[in-house]
């Protein structure tokens, strides 16, 4: 199972190692989401991540800078509703119901879908689906799909089962980075979601 990390919508301390250490770790990719951020402070965090990374990270902002960079991917929101003229790299988008997947099904090379579990890093935003829902749309969720919202060391074994290809993970990470700003943690976090799948 493919497992992305998206970025804090904060500047983090010490943030570009720490997503270099994810990369390394063995993240598949990056999602730099950074709403209302300027191109300059973006830039100056690429600037910081090694170029053998730039292909598999991915800006939900600032798709220019994807050209700029030669970075791997965009992210579709409805800020950003196309990729930049002349991009040639991966195409993504999040969605919240079924039917969307399924409207961009052929637009996108994966979605994710959202929230498949209670948020972590946002208070009150819950689940919207089941998992016998999202198992009954196996043609609409298939590996193509990343399951977002929620997605810990504790859960993310369920999704394979529902038919999810990947998952994106938030909170589960960043949230107890903004307090102890360990990069060892941070990694140390990530690998207990990796290792659920190598048995």
């Amino acid at each position: 199972m493919r497992v992305i990390v998206i970025t804090d919508p904060e500047f983090l301390p010490g943030e570009a190692e720490a997503v270099t250490a994810l990369l390394d770790a063995g993240a598949w990719r990056v999602h730099v989401r950074k709403p209302g951020a300027h191109a300059e402070d973006v830039s100056a965090l690429l600037d910081v991540v090694p170029e053998r990374y730039y292909s598999r990270i991915s800006l939900h902002d600032c798709h220019d800078l994807a050209l700029r960079y030669g970075l791997g991917g965009v992210h579709l929101n409805s800020r950003n509703p196309v990729p930049p003229s002349g991009f040639a790299g991966l195409v993504s988008r999040s969605c919240h119901s079924f039917e969307e997947l399924g409207r961009y099904a052929g637009k996108c090379d994966y979605m994710f879908l959202s929230p498949v579990f209670d948020s972590i890093s946002k208070r009150g935003y819950s689940s919207h689906f089941s998992l016998e829902d999202i198992k009954s749309k196996s043609g609409i969720v298939n590996d193509r799909v990343f399951a977002l919202g929620g997605v810990s060391a504790d859960n993310i074994g369920l999704l394979p089962d529902a038919g999810f290809g990947g998952a994106a993970v938030l909170g589960f990470l960043w949230e107890p980075y903004k307090h102890d700003r360990d990069v060892q943690n941070l990694v140390r976090r990530l690998r207990s979601i990796l290792d659920v799948f190598k048995n």
